[in-house]
């Protein structure tokens, strides 16, 4: 059906809106309540609840939440567990060493730092928001962005509901929504699917570097008592990466004998083979991390993109109409893993230039004073300082290039860098060699008890579609998929996948690419890695997806 038989869409007026309740958008829409009360501000988010799609370590720095909630501390809060104990390891394939603190720069300390679940603490910022007057829609999915006369952003619509495979409509078809506003705040996280299609439309990445991504995949478990040390926050890089794909991993002891453990893996990796779900599970297999969960529980898994550009790769960050704010920007500090503080930040920030143009009558303009701010701000001190961490990790692969990557930071503490701004080089896309070029990686089957098949995790994450609904992870090309994809990489999509959603099956008449999107995490990875860009992520019917609790 034609969008002109379609019935029209009802549309609602707002000040503001903005796409996404993470840390960013909750707190810009905080700080647009605080410094305004009338205005009419709202959150859409595509999970099916505030938290429900959030997915972090997370060791938080608190000097976003210190500004925009000063009297959080003297509050009941899920934020419990101060770090009392920061470690970091090099792992070799059967030991480990453990790095001195006092050599490591004082920007990479934990100490003031909190252990958290950072979707309980958008549960909780979401009640402070509503409590101001925002309306926060969660379950419904932002799909298509609302253009002005004049090209400027007018808003975003919602995705219709009830729509089969074959694109017909069913009983329980329903228009989406438009939600209009003055400005628009994007705070989609990583990857968002309408942030990709700004940063087109108004060439927001031009003369700045790539975005880099890494995958981050997490469990949380249920440890022994005596196992459970509250407040300690373990880093390690290493085994059982090889030299030249780049990554690190934690363990975080919350509350309540919980630990959650997680592992990264850059996405610039050369080799077809590598499949970062299971070096995750191989990873727990290390005499340094295995006994902490010999004799728990796995409660949960997820799995998330992150970017790690930094510095170089954050895209102009304003166009007519709105602005980009938290992760959606690339707002990460890499070696710290932590990005909320700079979300919170990067929130408040265009918040109060919303709300100062709002009051001077100033609609749909170009929010410049956002973009001119940020690096002076903070963010861009917080990020300046690690710029080169990343490309020399990647360009001397994780042994010297850590060497150097600390040298720089802390000669950056002193104001200064020996290296300049380095460049990123090739997209994530772009890094894959040639299956020809490797040999099969042979992981270990896992055995239930610390180790796990994707598919049981899967099951862990209450991953969720409505299973009659268009397929929302669009192939461009079938044919390039099978030549190049299959043909000559040797079907990566399978191994970078977290979820087990691509499959190439052989049979008879040749490979069959299949397509579980019933199982995606929403990690956004196949989005970035594949190696032609024929993978497009869109978002399914809002709801769908995850519903990680305690994540």
């Amino acid at each position: 059906m034609s969008e002109s038989d379609r019935p029209a869409r009802e549309a609602m007026e707002f000040d503001v809106v903005v796409v996404g309740a993470g840390p960013a958008g909750l707190a810009a829409a905080i700080r647009l309540k605080q410094l305004n009360p009338d205005l009419a501000v709202v959150v859409v988010e595509k999970g099916s609840e505030v938290g429900a799609h959030i997915l972090s370590g997370a060791v938080i720095d608190p000097i976003g939440l210190d500004r925009l909630l000063p009297e959080w501390r003297s509050e009941d809060t899920p934020i419990k567990t101060p770090v009392t104990d920061d470690r970091f390891y090099w792992l070799g394939p059967a030991g480990s060493v453990r790095l001195p603190n006092f050599l490591l720069p004082p920007l990479m300390s934990n100490h003031g730092a909190f252990i958290v679940s950072l979707g309980n603490v958008c549960r909780w910022l979401a009640t402070k928001a509503e409590a101001l007057g925002v309306e926060i829609y969660p379950g419904f999915a932002a799909a298509e962005v609302l253009y002005g006369e004049n090209g400027e952003v007018v808003g975003v619509a919602t995705g219709d509901m009830g729509i089969g495979k074959n694109g017909e409509h069913k009983d329980s078809f329903t228009r989406g929504m438009e939600l209009r506003a003055k400005y628009t705040l994007f705070a989609e996280g990583a990857r968002g699917s309408l942030t990709k299609q700004i940063v087109a439309r108004f060439e927001l990445a031009k003369d700045r570097e790539p975005q880099k991504f890494g995958i981050g995949l997490k469990e949380l478990w249920k440890v022994a008592p005596e196992k459970h040390q509250p407040g300690l926050a373990q880093h390690s890089f290493g085994w059982p990466l090889d030299d030249r794909t780049g990554g690190g991993s934690f363990l975080y002891h919350l509350e309540d004998s919980q630990v959650a453990v997680g592992f990264v893996v850059h996405l610039n990796y050369r080799n077809p083979y590598v499949a970062p779900f299971e070096e995750f599970q191989r990873f727990k297999q290390h005499p340094r991390i295995r006994p902490t969960f010999e004799g728990g529980k796995r409660i949960s898994y997820g799995a998330r993109a992150i970017s790690e550009g930094g510095w170089q790769s954050v895209p102009k960050l304003v166009f007519p109409g709105g602005a980009l704010i938290g992760c959606a920007a690339g707002f990460i500090n890499v070696p710290r893993i932590k990005g909320s503080h700079n979300a919170i930040l990067s929130g408040m920030l265009a918040a109060e230039h919303v709300a100062a143009a709002l009051a001077e009558g100033r609609v749909g303009e170009e929010l410049s004073g956002y973009e001119d701010a940020w690096r002076s701000t903070d963010i861009g001190r917080d990020l300046n300082k690690v710029r080169n961490v990343k490309p020399l990790w990647s360009k001397l692969g994780t042994t010297i290039g850590f060497a150097f990557a600390g040298l720089d930071m802390w000669t950056n503490t002193l104001g200064f860098s020996l290296f300049g701004t380095l460049r990123h080089g090739k997209p994530d896309s772009a890094t894959l060699e040639p299956a020809a070029r490797h040999k099969p990686i042979a992981y270990p089957k896992p055995d239930g008890l610390v180790t796990f098949d994707k598919l049981s995790s899967v099951f862990l994450s209450n991953t969720n579609h409505e299973e009659d609904q268009p397929v929302h992870l669009i192939v461009r090309d079938p044919v390039l998929q099978k030549e190049s994809e299959h043909d000559v990489y040797a079907g990566p999509s399978n191994r970078y996948c977290p979820a087990g959603v691509y499959e190439w099956i052989e049979e008879p008449s040749g490979p069959r690419y299949q397509i579980n999107a019933q199982n995606c995490v929403h990690c956004k990875t196949c989005d970035i890695k594949d190696p032609n860009q024929n993978i497009v992520w869109v978002p399914p019917e809002g709801g769908g997806g995850p519903n990680y609790p305690n994540m």
